[in-house]
């Protein structure tokens, strides 16, 4: 393939302008709100779990509670007529009046015991509910969190788009002035190695950093300064300029 020297110079400026792509994609992937904004999402998503199962067990609490305070009223009242009965004088034989008042005893022995599960109940349902107040009052602070770390994000692929675009246009314009087929060439070499041209700096391939032998480079001397060469070991298109070493 042979090309003018100034086209295939215009290569370098082509590779320093997807190079300049390549690193706007590469900071457009590795945006550090990228991963913050993935922790902060899976600790909703944890929280809207560890929320329900907490409303769940407070809910519950409260259930158990309210039965507990029923079976404890039930028990009162059933005490409080008994003592009226006692107290009323209906009840006049003595085994009765004896088994009346044991069973008043034994009432007040249960509704003492049940008083005390209300407020075992009642001190877990409060745990339970500082619980969901908690994880609600986190759930708040990780959500605004978010919606700051998203608009950081945003902000910061406003302004990549923006560099992106400018470097597009000035790719454009470069590759609009080389010659078809060394932009094929060159557009080939990159989809394949990510770098389709590089230097001839002082006798080494600045595309991978290979210093050419004596064999390779008096072959490159001897070709036509519009002559296409290659780098023997990358295979990428080796631009010559009198930095190049020949």
């Amino acid at each position: 393939m042979k090309a003018a020297p100034d086209a295939q110079k215009r290569l370098l400026d082509l590779a320093e302008q997807d190079a300049a792509l390549d690193r706007l994609r590469h900071r457009r992937r590795t945006l550090p709100e990228l991963a913050g904004i993935d922790d902060l999402s899976k600790r909703l998503a944890q929280i809207a779990t560890q929320i329900i199962a907490a409303e769940t067990e407070a809910a519950d609490l409260g259930r158990e509670q309210s039965k507990a305070e029923s079976d404890v009223d039930a028990v009162r009242q059933r005490a409080e007529r008994d003592q009226k009965r006692l107290d009323s004088g209906a009840v006049s034989s003595p085994r009765d009046l004896a088994g009346l008042q044991s069973e008043i005893a034994s009432l007040h022995r249960r509704q003492g015991d049940l008083e005390e599960v209300v407020l075992e109940i009642m001190e877990r349902r409060e745990t339970a509910d500082a619980r969901v107040d908690a994880l609600r009052a986190e759930r708040e602070t990780i959500t605004a969190d978010l919606v700051g770390a998203e608009s950081r994000r945003d902000t910061a692929f406003a302004e990549i788009d923006k560099d992106g675009s400018e470097v597009t246009a000035r790719r454009k314009t470069i590759a609009a002035e080389i010659p078809a087929d060394l932009l094929a060439l060159y557009e080939k070499l990159r989809e394949s190695s990510g770098v389709g041209a590089a230097l001839l700096h002082g006798g080494r391939c600045l595309g991978c950093r290979t210093t050419m032998s004596i064999a390779d480079l008096n072959a490159i001397r001897a070709a036509k300064p519009d002559e296409v060469v290659r780098c023997e070991e990358c295979r990428r298109i080796l631009v010559r300029t009198n930095e190049s070493g020949l």
